[in-house]
């Protein structure tokens, strides 16, 4: 087989998914609505420590503020959507961006610390929007490219956003940084109103939704996804962090970005690969995958260019774990109840980075760099044996075969009387 034709094959599932109506501009707002969204943390991070002369500690609360806040909300706008619809949650969670970006730059530390927790929860959901949409453009049997694009989308806006931000407070100033952000979330939230992206498939219930009570579909089986999503960005804001610390210590500070880079390039080609492939790969192998490869990756030496190449093969898993969680979420809740699944695997996402960066720095102000990876990825592992009897026994219930009866002569004569 020549190369052009494996190269044809490999992009198909591409062409064909970028072929569904609305699919195509659907991501490419997406990609750049999440810029300004990616730089949030890194605005707020500058505009506490230079403005407000505040130290690490007390722009972190504030992070933590907005974390904790989009955890407890995203499932809660998620819901809205599913009974309201896009539209009005879209001009809630605008309006409550803009007053939150045009005030927050002259509030004092103590209005701001609790003002970032309630735009938090008031967050444009342009993540879990854009993941349920996707659920109602593509057929299950074309979602799996379609995430993986999303999945790669998502690593663009984090590789511009934060180091946009950066620029902008080095060029201009943090607190002028943070009413530009602002002006670019306000921006994204009306680019997807007026795109106003279906969250109900063709072939979807419409109009009066039928309420359909949580135990029917938050099932143990969506659980361990929402788990095993919490576990894969655990073990990758672990990594994110670990990684600093091991060139902070080898005197190498200046390759972060380098290195970053290298990671984010792979997440990419792993990404594309995931959504090249004909044969879905289960969240509870990828993040277990994940994990494996991320433990070691402290052993790739003090060398920049030796932690690149560690941080491959990790690397490699980021976006195809995340767009695999996705997928699972999407097949697993109905159509009714999809923005509040959707909700709840952001959540998952959310409170997994905002765990793993912590947990990381408190083991290496322990131990040494090393152990951030060791750790983070030893809890990544041990959450994937965890919920392994889940996968288990599913698979056992898949594979039973249904009873089957012989009919009896009564039956026989039944039928054919």
């Amino acid at each position: 087989m020549s190369p052009e034709v494996r190269t044809n094959m490999n992009i198909k599932p591409y062409r064909t998914a970028l072929a569904l109506p609305g699919l195509r501009s659907l991501l490419l707002v997406a990609v750049l609505a999440r810029i300004p969204l990616t730089a949030t943390g890194v605005t707020l991070t500058f505009h506490v420590l230079l403005d407000l002369d505040g130290t690490y500690a007390a722009a972190g609360l504030v992070g933590a503020a907005i974390t904790v806040g989009a955890a407890i909300g995203g499932p809660l706008l998620g819901r809205l959507v599913d009974r309201r619809g896009l539209r009005p949650v879209l001009m809630l969670t605008g309006l409550a961006e803009a007053v939150f970006w045009t005030t927050a730059p002259s509030l004092a530390y103590p209005l701001l610390l609790p003002a970032a927790f309630v735009a938090g929860s008031l967050a444009l959901p342009i993540f879990s929007v854009v993941r349920q949409s996707i659920a109602a453009l593509a057929p299950e049997d074309q979602r799996r490219p379609a995430y993986a694009l999303d999945s790669m989308s998502v690593e663009l806006s984090f590789m511009i956003g934060p180091a946009l931000a950066v620029a902008l407070v080095t060029a201009i100033s943090a607190q002028t940084t943070m009413y530009l952000v602002g002006a670019g979330i306000v921006a994204a939230g009306a680019a997807l109103w007026l795109l106003n992206p279906p969250i109900r498939g063709a072939a979807e219930p419409v109009g009066p939704r039928r309420r359909v009570p949580r135990r029917e579909w938050l099932t143990p089986r969506l659980l361990a996804v929402l788990a095993l999503s919490t576990a894969a960005t655990l073990v990758l804001g672990g990594t994110d962090v670990a990684v600093v610390a091991v060139l902070r210590a080898s005197g190498e500070i200046g390759w972060t970005g380098v290195v970053l880079a290298c990671w984010a390039v792979a997440s990419l080609v792993g990404g594309f690969a995931y959504g090249a492939v004909h044969r879905s790969l289960s969240p509870l192998a990828l993040t277990a995958a994940l994990a494996l490869c991320t433990i070691p990756v402290g052993l790739g030496g003090a060398h920049w260019w030796l932690l690149c190449l560690a941080l491959i093969p990790a690397g490699a898993l980021c976006a195809p774990t995340i767009a695999a969680s996705a997928d699972a979420v999407s097949r697993l809740a109905p159509a009714e109840v999809r923005g509040e699944a959707m909700g709840l695997h952001g959540s998952a996402v959310t409170v997994g980075i905002a765990i793993g960066a912590p947990l990381a720095g408190a083991v290496i102000d322990a131990r040494t760099p090393l152990w951030g990876f060791v750790v983070t990825g030893a809890l990544g592992v041990l959450v994937t044996l965890a919920v392994l009897p889940v996968e288990l026994r599913r698979r056992r219930t898949a594979d039973t075969p249904l009873p089957t009866t012989t009919p009896t002569e009564h039956e026989l004569t039944t039928t054919t009387h």
